[in-house]
């Protein structure tokens, strides 16, 4: 039996814990409050860095263009989005429910001299406060396993998509090597939250983090999700033997 299980309706896992569906929104959002100012550490720590390396394959597969529009959900902390721009893409509107998150990428923004071309906005990948068939691309990067119902938010993908955009998820995933795989499991379960605690004085966010990467559908799983949201052409890259992986798939 596979770990992530569906749960008895009205609730749903937050990371090995069953917790009710309408509390889980909170619990994620209140991780990522305390977290928000040491994301991007958080992910180095997360990684071991490779993270950087991770979001620029996934960008180079996005290959962004100037008459492209995007939407990158969970991009609170604008990594997506900046590579995008400086990359050559057009407009993006980054939709994140954290506050916190948003406001730490609109500093990071400002850091960088981004002015225009990025618009911020809070909301639910579940619901996104977006009109129909209005976006060219659609990325979801180290947010989708923390979203409630992953099957929700990837209809909410095709709704918004334009006939001919992409989708593009780029997350942990499962690792596909047998001695790398108990390595890293060791190294996520008994030194992670450790580390975490110490930088950011949350080691339960980060036992939660890493306990939602288990609970995340495996890629084939997650390939077959995509699919039956209407995607086609959908294809799985695995990235660092597994530890992450990058979905893609059409809307025609």
């Amino acid at each position: 039996m596979s770990s992530h299980t569906q749960h008895t309706p009205g609730s749903t896992h937050f990371g090995f814990r069953t917790v009710a569906e309408d509390e889980k929104v909170s619990l994620v959002r209140d991780v990522f409050d305390s977290v928000a100012g040491k994301y991007d550490l958080m992910n180095d720590l997360m990684s071991v860095g490779v993270h950087r390396l991770w979001k620029a394959a996934f960008l180079d597969a996005l290959r962004p263009q100037p008459n492209q529009t995007l939407l990158d959900v969970g991009g609170g902390t604008g990594d997506i989005a900046f590579g995008w721009r400086k990359r050559g893409g057009g407009p993006v509107t980054v939709c994140d429910i954290n506050r916190e998150m948003l406001a730490v990428g609109r500093d990071r923004a400002i850091d960088r001299n981004i002015v225009g071309g990025v618009t911020w906005v809070c909301g639910n990948a579940e619901s996104l406060p977006i009109p129909d068939r209005s976006v060219d691309r659609y990325t979801i990067a180290f947010c989708l396993r923390n979203v409630t119902h992953w099957d929700r938010a990837i209809a909410e993908a095709f709704r918004v998509l334009k006939p001919g955009g992409r989708f593009m998820c780029l997350e942990f995933s499962h690792v596909i090597l047998p001695g790398l795989k108990q390595a890293y499991d060791a190294y996520s379960f008994n030194i992670l939250p450790k580390v975490g605690g110490m930088v950011t004085g949350n080691s339960d966010a980060y036992q939660y983090l890493v306990e939602s990467i288990r609970k995340f559908p495996l890629q084939e799983e997650m390939a077959a999700m995509i699919r039956d949201a209407g995607f086609e052409q959908v294809t799985v890259r695995n990235l660092s033997a597994g530890i992450a992986a990058i979905h893609s798939g059409w809307r025609l």
